[in-house]
């Protein structure tokens, strides 16, 4: 982590989440008492942001400083709002490309991601505020600097996302092993999204319900299936060949 991603104290994490930051991780002492902490407590549900409940001695470990308590991770970039970037990308004239993370956990995975899309002209990273991999300082360097360079949105829920860029005419394909078709027979010139999921369970059966195309790559080894930051890479220049 950046050292400067991390804000102790309760009142700094109070003024943080007011000024609209994005709490990554949040670690409250145990048994923390006082009006200070139940005002935190109250804007954290508020504000409907992760936190965990640790020892002191795991608070001590995170910094030496005075935290009373509390201390948080903050995300280092800010993140767009997904409604506005569609009609943005749209009213650009270029053909919408957009990538979605379903459930991604792996922070380096997740950088590398970053660096591809950002080098195949993705418009915009759509994440979930809950489950995912967060952006900190293994992320940034991972992508190369390339997670100040794209737009991430944080929604709250994949599939009210999704509805949204299917009703932007946006067609939503699959990347998945158990699909019928390869990426060569789907079309992708058209306005599209891809969906990565998970590196252990891959997309969730109720996201892929929902999807309007689903796509594997070929593999002629016995491993079964590729690191999904690579998947991710073939699947982006498949759509750059395409649309060339």
């Amino acid at each position: 982590m950046k050292e400067e991603s991390l804000v102790f104290g309760i009142r700094a994490i109070i003024e943080a989440i007011t000024a609209g930051k994005t709490v990554d991780k949040l670690f409250i002492q145990k048994g923390l008492q006082g009006a200070l902490a139940k005002e935190l407590i109250s804007l954290v549900k508020e504000n409907d942001i992760n936190y965990t409940y640790v020892p002191v001695e795991k608070l001590n470990r995170l910094t030496r400083k005075n935290h009373q308590g509390a201390v948080a991770y903050i995300s280092p970039i800010d993140f767009y709002d997904l409604e506005n970037l569609v009609l943005q990308v749209i009213e650009s004239g270029e053909t919408p490309l957009f990538l979605i993370l379903d459930q991604l956990s792996d922070v380096r995975n997740f950088g590398a991601i970053i660096r591809t899309a950002e080098c195949t002209g993705v418009h915009g990273i759509i994440i979930q505020k809950k489950g995912g991999a967060p952006v900190n300082a293994d992320t940034i360097k991972t992508s190369a600097g390339a997670v100040f360079k794209i737009p991430i949105c944080k929604v709250d829920h994949i599939k009210d996302a999704m509805f949204y860029l299917q009703g932007s005419g946006i067609q939503l394909v699959a990347a998945t092993e158990k699909a019928a078709d390869t990426i060569y027979n789907i079309d992708m010139t058209i306005p599209t999204a891809i969906i990565m999921g998970s590196e252990d369970k891959g997309i969730s059966h109720s996201v892929l319900k929902l999807v309007d195309q689903q796509a594997k790559l070929p593999v002629y080894g016995t491993t079964g299936s590729l690191n999904v930051s690579v998947a991710c890479g073939v699947f982006l220049y498949e759509i750059i060949r395409q649309r060339m």
